[in-house]
């Protein structure tokens, strides 16, 4: 683990969740950062380091008031405890504890009586390890195991489980609602053998050995008399190799229709995380970044990429980009709220969908834009495919993350050495988009060919002044001063190609204020409406956004 991986404990004890741990103290709130985890053996001296999440095993309720006033004292972050054995009253025990958790200043947790130790620190050094890092330019493919987890259960409307080869729970997603959980998920998490009847059905319907030799997707039915619901799993593979499996439990409401799509997707990123957790690529999602980063922007060749990846440079390829909305959307609440959460949460699902699509895609993130590479793609293959790529992704973060993201596809280029021009493309269609207002959420270059042009000359007239009507700059600033709307009412005249009902009725006045209007601004600015040519440069030039 690298000592410099930090998470806070409020993410902690989301990825956790409320199945395992309880929040009893938090002095300092719950951003206080975890960088290490250690185990305090009663028969130890009480001590932790700065940093650190103490799980003080062994020491049930008032007993482990020592290695709290320890941690307190050493600079620990959490101390995690067990109030007390199953059935025994624990109110009194809670009130002590988190009482002098509040005069230490450290958090305190309580752990489920019936919890194992071993799971809780295996799934808390999960957490940390996968912590997402602090770099805004790396991949989804770089993000932790429990944010997989939680993005697959939003795009399949399941309860998820990621296990390891030897069945361990590796991570696992949120429930609202604990009653939703069966009960051979809530024995999983808690780290028990699922019910031996059960398992035993597996292995009769061959679930396992299906599991181990296919990558599809595979239904298991409900069997109430067990207390198990409808699920399906997936396996997550290395070639031949079986790396693990996820597992998704159906829910008081029914599996999403696209749920197998989702597992698959879910798979496939899932395998990155596992390969490079058994430190298989070592510095290779460093390294795959890098040379992404540099394909993308034309500083690097096809061939080291190519060549480290093993992909085909010289069959198609191309780029789709993603942005996301206004920042009005985030402040009408139409989002799953700030824009760092949704991040994640976005980056995670374009993974997952385009995954399922395209087993070779590589996602990653420059600035504020999400780009899919797609290397090697069918020579059959079209723009209308791709757009429909594009628009499942854009429809699944709307409908299940509530943010209003914007795709664009780049042009399809005939090798992976002309990938720079797909990725302009599609940064050209994405700027475009939201200058001109377009109302679709996903669009190729054929779709708005005026309108990423018009952007251009508009950004061209915006660089450089002295190409600007005079006129038309005192006209605007004139609105400014007297908080007048001549400006406004011209533009909508010329693009209303001069038809006075119409633009009045959209700007809802009377069709006389618009002609005084109109006839006042050519008084002010000397324009002369029936000359083409300044027709043409006023609706240009107005397009402007207004300077500060």
């Amino acid at each position: 683990m690298d000592p410099a991986t930090s998470i806070t404990l409020r993410q902690l004890v989301m990825a956790l969740g409320d199945s395992m741990l309880e929040v009893q103290a938090a002095p300092a709130g719950l951003d206080v950062e975890i960088r290490g985890i250690a185990l305090l053996d009663p028969e130890d001296p009480p001590t932790a380091q700065p940093g650190d999440l103490v799980l003080a095993i062994g020491s049930r309720g008032r007993a482990a008031l020592p290695a709290l006033r320890a941690a307190g004292r050493d600079g620990a972050t959490a101390v995690v405890v067990k109030l007390g054995a199953p059935g025994q009253a624990t109110t009194g025990q809670a009130t002590a504890l988190s009482e002098t958790a509040a005069e230490a200043g450290i958090a305190l947790l309580s752990l489920r009586s019936d919890a194992r130790w071993e799971q809780v620190s295996a799934l808390a050094r999960a957490a940390l390890d996968e912590a997402p890092p602090d770099d805004p330019g790396a991949s989804a493919e770089e993000g932790d195991l429990f944010s997989l987890a939680q993005t697959t259960a939003i795009l399949t409307s399941g309860i998820v489980s990621i296990e390891d080869a030897a069945n361990r729970v590796l991570a696992y997603s949120r429930t609202t609602d604990s009653d939703e959980a069966d009960d051979l998920r809530r024995r999983s998490i808690l780290g028990w053998q699922g019910p031996e009847g059960y398992l035993a059905k597996l292995r009769e319907w061959g679930v396992f050995q299906h599991l181990h030799s296919s990558d599809e997707v595979i239904a298991i039915d409900s069997h109430p008399e067990l207390g198990i619901r409808r699920r399906l799993a997936v396996a997550i593979r290395s070639g031949d190799r079986q790396l693990g499996t996820i597992w998704v439990q159906e829910s008081s409401t029914p599996l999403s229709e696209r749920s197998r799509q989702a597992l698959l997707g879910a798979a496939r990123v899932a395998a990155l995380h596992l390969v490079r957790r058994r430190r298989e690529l070592s510095d290779d999602v460093t390294l795959v970044r890098t040379l992404l980063a540099g394909l993308m922007d034309g500083s690097t060749g096809p061939q080291p990429l190519a060549t480290h990846l093993g992909f085909d440079a010289t069959r198609p390829a191309a780029v789709l980009g993603f942005s996301y909305g206004t920042t009005e959307a985030y402040e009408a609440g139409d989002a799953v709220g700030a824009p760092e959460l949704a991040h994640t949460e976005v980056t995670n699902l374009v993974s997952v969908h385009i995954a399922a699509r395209h087993r070779s895609a590589l996602v990653t993130q420059v600035d504020s834009r999400i780009y899919v590479l797609l290397p090697q793609l069918p020579r059959s293959i079209d723009t209308d495919t791709l757009r429909g790529w594009a628009q499942e992704i854009t429809d699944a973060a709307r409908r299940h993350l509530g943010l209003p993201l914007r795709g664009s596809v780049g042009c399809l280029v005939p090798g992976l050495g002309a990938v720079p021009d797909s990725r302009r493309e599609a940064d050209r269609i994405l700027e475009a988009m939201v200058s001109a207002g377009v109302s679709a959420a996903v669009a190729a270059l054929p779709d708005i060919q005026a309108e990423v042009l018009v952007s251009e000359m508009l950004t061209l007239l915006s660089a450089h002044p002295e190409i600007r009507d005079p006129r038309l700059t005192a006209l605007v600033e004139h609105d400014s001063r007297h908080q007048g709307r001549l400006a406004e009412t011209l533009l909508t005249y010329l693009n209303s190609f001069g038809d006075v009902r119409a633009a009045a009725a959209q700007l809802h006045v009377h069709p006389n204020t618009l002609r005084y209007r109109l006839r006042r601004a050519e008084e002010l600015t000397g324009l002369d409406l029936s000359r083409p040519d300044q027709r043409l440069l006023a609706m240009l030039q107005l397009r402007l956004p207004p300077t500060d």
